[in-house]
């Protein structure tokens, strides 16, 4: 398929700069994919369309304040640098310094100039006047970005949060002033770059709510990494390459999701990381049991509790494996993310229903209005 099958046209004053004062006076675009009826409702109409017995999916991943402002050692120039993904996952001793170090790849800007050896400097103590956290470039991998050791006293943690800002799109232009907006009300574990923005519309109230009606809620947790960032550069989309990211579901999550499953219940899943999710542990799932010769029952579970790395790349043609219905925001033209709403539906369904979002002035991307694919 071409990429420009995916194109639509949105007037730049529709992009959501600001999230709202509450997070579910949003609004939510209803599309039947049965009939192709487009319902215009509020996210906290989302109650109407659940039932006793389904289950909600959400990504339980919390973003960290991982754009960092520093500047090159040797020129003082500036440099900004967005952690991506966490490539030690350890805390290491330099025996050298006597520090604590942490090893990450980074999307580095401006690039050329940062080769293996340069060095980044963040913050000053007030005391020694030296450096709060160091960076140097030991690696230039795929796309360009950089494998980077930041060297630091204390907790790693605790020095993001000082020195760090929340990573927000680079359509978004205005200063986020209240950080937990550009969280989940249920973020846990930290390690995305971005947020899993289907998520924002929830409050406290509402999932309790959902809850006492009977409806199941099922946490799994992918971190969002470098393919929320990264447009699609080639005219084929089957060529276009997923960057990994790491998720997990647990024993509890996987039981709940083929207890729904068996019991005829629907799986929603909140937004395109969790059904990417989702869809790698049933394909991976299925693949093995194929691999075995065992056959395919309605008793045979969909999922199982898995951890790892996934690059599953989902456009039209998918055959969707648990995901019964989606919640999701309008996403960029041309993006991985319309490409799997398209999957869900069908192209032209997704481009006819996002055509009409833009007459009704919907708002758009991150901090935009939310839909839901029944």
């Amino acid at each position: 398929m071409d990429l420009h099958d995916f194109y639509y046209e949105l007037p730049e004053e529709l992009i959501a700069q600001d999230p709202l004062e509450k997070r579910s006076d949003s609004r939510m675009m209803v599309v039947h994919r049965d009939s192709g009826r487009i319902e215009h409702k509020h996210f906290k109409d989302l109650m109407d369309y659940l039932k006793e017995g389904d289950c909600l999916v959400i990504n339980d991943t919390k973003v960290i304040p991982a754009r960092l402002l520093g500047t090159k050692k040797d020129t003082g120039a500036a440099v900004e640098v967005l952690l991506l993904k966490d490539a030690g996952e350890k805390y290491e001793k330099s025996a050298a310094e006597g520090k604590n170090s942490r090893i990450w790849e980074c999307l580095v800007k401006p690039g050329k100039k940062m080769k293996p050896g340069a060095v980044v400097e963040f913050g000053k103590d007030e005391t020694t006047g030296e450096a709060i956290l160091t960076a140097e470039v030991l690696d230039t991998v795929e796309d360009g970005n950089r494998i980077i050791r930041f060297t630091f006293n204390g907790i790693w943690e605790e020095i993001l949060d000082k020195l760090g800002e929340m990573p927000l799109p680079p359509y978004i232009t205005h200063k986020l002033r209240d950080r937990n907006r550009y969280q989940t009300v249920y973020a846990k574990h930290e390690g995305s770059a971005a947020a899993p923005t289907a998520g924002l519309h929830f409050t406290e109230e509402m999932l309790k709510d959902i809850e006492a009606r009977g409806i199941k809620i099922a946490r799994l947790t992918l971190h969002v990494g470098l393919g929320t960032f990264r447009p699609v550069k080639v005219d084929k989309i089957e060529e276009h390459h997923m960057h990994s990211e790491y998720f997990e579901l647990s024993e509890e999550a996987a039981g709940v999701i083929n207890e729904t499953k068996r019991c005829g219940g629907r799986v929603i899943s909140v937004g395109t990381t969790s059904t990417r999710t989702l869809e790698t542990v049933a394909t991976r799932l299925e693949i093995e049991r194929a691999g075995a010769g065992l056959e395919q029952t309605s008793d045979t579970p969909v999922v199982r509790a898995m951890s790892g790395w996934t690059d599953i790349f989902i456009y039209p043609g998918y055959r969707f494996r648990v995901v019964d219905a989606l919640i999701t925001n309008f996403h960029l033209p041309e993006s991985t993310l319309i490409m799997l709403v398209s999957a869900f539906y069908n192209r032209e369904g997704v481009l006819r229903a996002y055509n009409e979002a833009v007459r009704e002035r919907y708002r758009f991307f991150s901090f935009g209005d939310a839909s839901l694919w029944l």
